[in-house]
């Protein structure tokens, strides 16, 4: 009998209408449209706006464009995972209001917080459910609406993240492709440079945290970017010497969109030119767990049957990772 890989079938997104560009960030705080992107690569991002909007108003339509682009209803869907560090509330689980909206009445779901790794850890944790053979359609989104825990007089955060979703479906596949191989890392010390301060079981919310801004991103920036840059490039480098991958065979590096710097240096690391580089951090800016799934999206139809793609990400907590994946379908 042959191995049964998950292999991506189809692939969806969703980016909301408004745009917040570097000028407007001018004006609610001190910085400057070149400092930004200069320093990050990022020239605007999407907000989520109106009135009871959240996460999971972003995924429906995800869910609903990969429905439609592999020509299945939303009943046929055995299990939806969200990774998102944005929740619509802390339970019941994203995912469980997203299978109520589109009408997916035989999934059952559940989210995973990774922070801007956790669409590797979604779609890791997908394809074991796949391979398993008991589960035909499992639907994998990355999704956050971090507009809603940004703190817009903070310039170091506010510049970098926006609002954003996107997705695939994993169905078997035996042919050899889809997702051959991950390395999935984290390091619970990197919590102290990358996190919430209150809102948890530790501090939960209160007068005094909100009236000390204690419900936002925080981040101490040359901390983080310093990990980032080694942690990131050096699970993408792992990840093609595990599997015998060159800078020749790899058609295509899909990394998380947080800076550019980081990704240029990942890039280095595996040995690639620019033009085997997913990049479309200058329109989205950090989506967290959407980014890497918003590549895919993005870069759909370039695309082909048999192409080698890496998948590479870090993240608060610390989180990080690589991920191999044969990509199975040409342009359509």
């Amino acid at each position: 009998m042959s191995k049964i890989t998950a292999a991506i079938t189809a692939v969806g997104g969703y980016v909301p209408d408004y745009v917040l560009t570097n000028k407007e960030l001018e004006k609610l705080v001190d910085t400057t449209d070149e400092w930004i992107t200069t320093r990050t690569g990022i020239k605007e991002r999407r907000i989520l706006k109106g009135e009871g909007k959240g996460t999971s108003d972003l995924c429906v339509p995800v869910a609903l464009e990969i429905c439609r682009k592999r020509g299945i209803s939303p009943e046929e869907i055995d299990l939806l995972i969200v990774a998102t560090v944005t929740p619509d509330m802390v339970f019941p689980a994203t995912a469980n209001v997203v299978t109520d909206k589109i009408g997916a009445k035989n999934a059952w779901g559940f989210d995973i917080n990774a922070a801007c790794s956790g669409f590797l850890y979604a779609l890791d944790t997908g394809a074991r459910f796949v391979e398993s053979g008991r589960y035909k359609k499992v639907m994998v989104i990355g999704a956050d609406k971090m507009s809603a825990i940004m703190d817009y007089s903070d310039r170091t955060t506010c510049i970098i993240f926006g609002d954003g979703a996107a997705g695939v479906l994993l169905e078997a596949n035996t042919e050899g492709y889809g997702l051959v191989d991950s390395i999935l890392k984290s390091d619970g010390h990197g919590r102290e440079y990358l996190h919430m301060k209150a809102g948890g079981s530790i501090k939960p919310a209160s007068i005094e945290t909100v009236t000390n801004r204690e419900h936002y991103v925080y981040q101490e920036g040359k901390m983080v970017f310093k990990y980032a840059v080694a942690n990131m490039a050096e699970a993408a480098h792992d990840i093609m010497q595990r599997n015998q991958l060159t800078a020749d065979t790899v058609s295509w590096l899909v990394p998380h969109q947080a800076n550019k710097r980081i990704i240029d240096a990942t890039a280095q690391r595996m040995g690639l030119p620019e033009a085997k580089v997913m990049m479309n951090i200058e329109r989205y800016g950090n989506t967290t767990g959407g980014t890497i799934p918003l590549c895919l999206w993005d870069y759909e139809k370039q695309l082909k049957k048999g192409d080698n793609l890496v998948l590479a990400a870090f993240g608060g907590g610390f989180t990080w990772g690589a991920s191999y994946i044969k990509w199975a379908y040409d342009p359509k």
